[in-house]
């Protein structure tokens, strides 16, 4: 039933004791924990600590302002709609979000049940290519080659890990990385009537 700080009654949100007879206990990531934003921080941190090291190391210092620019454009406004407007995480009442990887954004938009689109998706890659591919320019201009390759490194396993740990079992199930079986997005939308009548439609 839904409640004052679970308008669309999406079972990510009700109280712990409601997953006592859920079928997908252990298969989803469908309650925050802190272990799993520790897990998605520290991934980022293997391409951001040695990417900032390698643009300072080149003299491009400056050029990191940029990044964090579009790093908080990106999570704070573009991504945040064009993705996690579409997670069940989202739909929870307020104006913060309390999520297994964006924890904190500011929810500027309404939550949005219904799968992303194809353009969010095109969105999404762009986003995604520049996130990751930023400081790799400057690194290569600076002469700090090594560092660049570390912070490739750092990039592919960031989303390696991402993709296998986490989206492997993520409730925005229509994030093109998602990976979670059929079977097991059905019984999830079986149980959150919102999000099922939003994507038969």
């Amino acid at each position: 039933m839904a409640t004052t700080n679970n308008p669309y009654d999406i079972c990510t949100w009700r109280p712990a004791s409601a997953c006592a007879d859920c079928s997908l206990a252990g298969k989803l990531k469908c309650r925050f924990d802190w272990g799993d934003l520790g897990h998605f921080m520290a991934t980022f941190a293997g391409l951001a600590i040695p990417a900032v090291i390698g643009v300072v190391r080149g003299s491009y210092g400056w050029y990191l302002l940029g990044w964090a620019a579009f790093l908080m454009i990106f999570f704070q406004l573009w991504e945040i709609r064009i993705l996690c407007s579409h997670c069940p995480y989202y739909a929870e009442k307020g104006r913060t979000l309390h999520c297994i990887a964006n924890y904190g954004s500011f929810k500027a938009w309404k939550y949005h049940p219904e799968p992303i689109s194809k353009a969010e998706t095109v969105q999404l890659v762009v986003g995604f290519t520049i996130l990751g591919g930023y400081p790799f320019p400057f690194m290569l201009l600076g002469g700090q080659f090594a560092w660049a390759l570390v912070a490739a490194w750092g990039l592919f396993l960031f989303f390696w890990t991402l993709r296998k740990y986490t989206c492997s079992q993520c409730v925005n199930f229509s994030c093109f990385m998602n990976t979670v079986p059929q079977e097991v997005v059905d019984v999830y939308l079986e149980r959150n009537p919102t999000m099922k009548k939003a994507w038969e439609e």
